[in-house]
């Protein structure tokens, strides 16, 4: 689908009311989700909407129960704005907002959880082990082997992941994720980089991730000059026909709903391997949802109120 041109009008714009932009939290990803919010917020400043800024560090159920606004953006990324809390607490205060509910945010948050259901659903993704103990390492070595990417379960952009191609590396690889909760080993892909994103049930034009580091890590995602970011990615017609058809049943099997990104690795056969869903990724204008958008025909302003207005149709579908 091309958007191009598909600008919000004075009378659509006052239909999304007023609008808290929460944004920030108490996660690993505070910093991103604050610099998310504040390009949100502005797109929706552009596009004629009535928006305020709502940051979630302290007293964040005080401030939904006292919200002035007739529906929030949210982009508190990581725990507490994408695993379901958040979702949770304005689920009981009635509270209209954008992106997964609480059952889809939960599922895609816990990369354990997604991987289990994708593979009962027959769609690829790495093999892996769960490492509770050091007793779990050794097994990885014996039954699983190297190399692996050992990461935490419940973090996002990249925190605490560490590639492992030497058995030396693999416990101080697994304390380093253990810092942040339940860690895993997932089989490591070597390929090519690729993401997805997809507006309602539309996936946008696919981007190729390219970087001199081992991976796509925290560094070259925020802070990084050196990164390579291909849209459309250069993949043939039919490669991303099938890409997209993956991402399709991963959206439908995992119930997100309105906007998000899929991951994903192409082997050295080209065959895709979903690695994770991201049901609130970074919504700057240097961010990967955005870049896939303007390819589509829209700018952020476009953007962030065709989300919007997804929570229109009969109050939210969240579930």
């Amino acid at each position: 689908m091309n958007y191009t041109n598909l600008m919000p009008d004075a009378e659509s714009a006052k239909r999304c009311g007023r609008v808290a932009v929460a944004m920030g939290g108490t996660s690993a990803e505070r910093e991103v989700s604050l610099n998310s919010g504040h390009a949100v917020y502005q797109g929706l400043i552009d596009a004629g909407i009535d928006a305020y800024k709502l940051d979630l560090q302290q007293d964040a159920i005080s401030q939904l129960i006292n919200l002035e606004a007739d529906r929030v953006f949210n982009v508190v990324h990581g725990r507490g704005g994408e695993d379901g809390t958040i979702q949770a607490v304005m689920d009981l205060l009635g509270i209209t907002y954008t992106g997964s509910g609480l059952g889809a945010s939960a599922l895609a948050m816990d990369k354990l959880a997604t991987k289990r259901i994708l593979r009962g659903c027959a769609i690829p993704t790495p093999e892996f082990l769960e490492l509770n103990s050091e007793e779990d390492c050794t097994r990885l070595l014996d039954e699983f082997g190297l190399p692996v990417f050992v990461k935490p379960n419940l973090e996002g952009s990249s925190i605490g992941m560490t590639p492992v191609h030497s058995a030396d590396d693999l416990l101080p690889a697994w304390k380093t994720a253990g810092e942040y909760g339940a860690v895993f080993a997932e089989k490591f892909i070597s390929g090519g980089e690729y993401t997805a994103g997809f507006l309602d049930r539309t996936v946008l034009p696919l981007i190729k991730l390219e970087t001199p580091r081992e991976f796509y890590d925290y560094e070259a995602k925020y802070l990084a000059d050196d990164t390579i970011y291909t849209c459309p990615s250069g993949l043939d017609d039919d490669r991303v026909a099938e890409i997209n058809r993956l991402v399709e049943q991963t959206i439908r099997v995992t119930g997100v709903k309105h906007w998000g990104r899929v991951d994903l690795m192409l082997d050295e056969e080209l065959q895709p391997w979903i690695i994770e869903i991201n049901t609130v990724p970074g919504m700057t204008d240097h961010s990967l949802v955005p870049m896939a958008a303007r390819q589509a025909g829209l700018e952020m302003p476009s953007l962030v109120h065709k989300i919007l207005e997804l929570t229109l149709n009969g109050g939210d579908s969240h579930g």
